[in-house]
């Protein structure tokens, strides 16, 4: 076990490991074997990110790491290549236990574990809330290489399935640490640490070194050694972010606006709560915009299939709560609209992180309303830059009010229809469904995208 003090974490900027010139770095110079080479390069990996230059050959020295790097800088690839590459030398099911906070997030990283190691015929196995248990039971069953787990439905598992145990595990990441830790899943994160051997190798992955963080690095890693990539709270350099200042009764008709000015773009618009982002979703849809929400309250197979939708590019907008503010790799979002400005700024950074992602450039735009000066100021005193105003022309902005209006008339209608309270789940005719049952009232506008007058 670590020590209580600090002198045991051996701290390694990217300055000092990375001594090469950046062309000359590539995954095999790191050490990578060629079968995982050749997948880095199926996967359009050409070279490896800063994260993955510096924790990549840390990893293979069979050290524990703590990795505290933005959002969208390569972390998965990071942990993802050294488990692998130590698997193949020593098959063994049950090999590596990865803890994340999302269900979303699991599916993704389980995406590129898979995509990986495809070669090598790596199995893995998520397992996550919103799942049949006795479905997630067979996976387990079948002992995958790999299993992407959510703290909560893991340790249901581990308490209910009988046969199932992590006793044989050699490798435990917790990604997005900061976040599970926010999320209450401490308890669950002790009774996991209780019951896998303390011989093994763990990598702890964060955007922030919290005080919970530092706590768990002390009780679960021994002389780790910590990868830092960006030590300070920043957005990249090819973000252009604004904002504009609205009073809080007229944000519907901005958003509509500024989707119609930037029309062409794929967007995410992020909402404070799950039913705020399902009536903004239903309102758009109402005028014809091809928005699809993506929340909490959303059954699992709905969150996927919102998730994929966007994706595959079927659907330009995606509205969502933070569920989808970090960790997801979506790489053609254009424009990042904040809706709802974020509670704590720290969010933003992750929000405004869906864009810009790989060296491409993107837009980020916040809505400021007169009851979120201050928690604006806050945003633009931990990025350290003021933004500038997104200039908008007022009267052609009201010049949509009437539409507008009747559309937030009608989405809160369907809202009434699909009260919880009458039907116990997130709506037969939710937005994410796209039915012509579901939207009688969008015959009355029409399948045209809304034009600017």
């Amino acid at each position: 076990m670590a020590s209580e003090s600090d002198e045991h974490v051996s701290d390694i900027s990217g300055d000092e490991i990375d001594t090469k010139s950046e062309e000359n770095v590539t995954f095999k110079s790191l050490g990578i074997v060629d079968v995982l080479c050749e997948a880095c390069e199926q996967l359009k990996w050409k070279v490896p990110s800063k994260i993955q230059k510096e924790s990549i050959p840390v990893a293979l020295a069979g050290n524990d790491v703590i990795g505290l790097a933005e959002t969208g800088s390569g972390k998965t690839g990071s942990f993802a290549l050294p488990i692998l590459q130590t698997l193949l030398e020593s098959p063994q099911r049950l090999y590596a236990l990865v803890l994340t906070p999302t269900r979303e997030l699991a599916f993704q990283i389980s995406e590129q574990f898979e995509a990986l190691g495809a070669a090598i015929g790596v199995k893995c196995g998520v397992i996550v809330g919103g799942i049949d248990m006795m479905t997630q039971a067979l996976v387990l069953a079948k002992k995958p290489h790999i299993i992407i787990a959510t703290p909560g439905r893991l340790v249901d598992h581990l308490e209910n399935t009988k046969g199932f145990n992590l006793r044989s595990l050699k490798y435990l990441v917790m990604d997005e640490a900061d976040r599970i830790l926010n999320m209450d899943f401490e308890a669950e994160v002790d009774k996991i640490l209780k019951v896998i051997p303390r011989e093994r190798t763990t990598y702890l992955y964060s955007a922030t070194m919290t005080k919970k963080v530092h706590k768990l690095q002390r009780a679960s890693l021994r002389n780790p050694i910590k990868v830092e990539v960006s030590n300070k709270y920043q957005t990249v350099e090819k973000l252009q972010q604004s904002y504009l200042f609205i009073p809080v009764k007229f944000k519907d008709v901005y958003l509509v606006y500024i989707l119609n000015e930037l029309a062409g773009n794929s967007f995410m618009v992020f909402c404070s709560t799950c039913a705020n982002t399902q009536r903004v979703a239903l309102m758009l849809r109402n005028l014809g915009f091809t928005a699809i929400p993506l929340h909490g309250q959303l059954s699992q197979a709905k969150r996927l299939g919102a998730l994929n939708k966007f994706k595959s590019k079927d659907r330009s907008i995606l509205i969502a709560t933070d569920v989808a503010s970090r960790g997801l790799d979506i790489p053609h979002v254009d424009v990042v609209i904040n809706f709802d400005i974020p509670t704590h700024s720290k969010d933003y950074i992750h929000r405004v992180g869906r864009t810009a992602r790989a060296g491409r450039s993107g837009k980020a735009l916040t809505f400021v309303s007169q009851y979120d000066v201050e928690l604006f100021q806050r945003i633009e005193h931990l990025i350290g830059k003021k933004l500038p105003l997104h200039k908008t022309e007022e009267e052609e902005v009201m010049l949509l009010m009437e539409r507008v209006t009747d559309a937030q008339r009608y989405a809160k209608m369907e809202m009434n229809e699909n009260d919880p309270k009458r039907k116990r789940r997130a709506g037969k005719h939710d937005a994410g469904d796209d039915t012509e049952e579901a939207s009688g009232v969008r015959r009355k506008f029409g399948k045209k995208k809304m034009k600017r007058s």
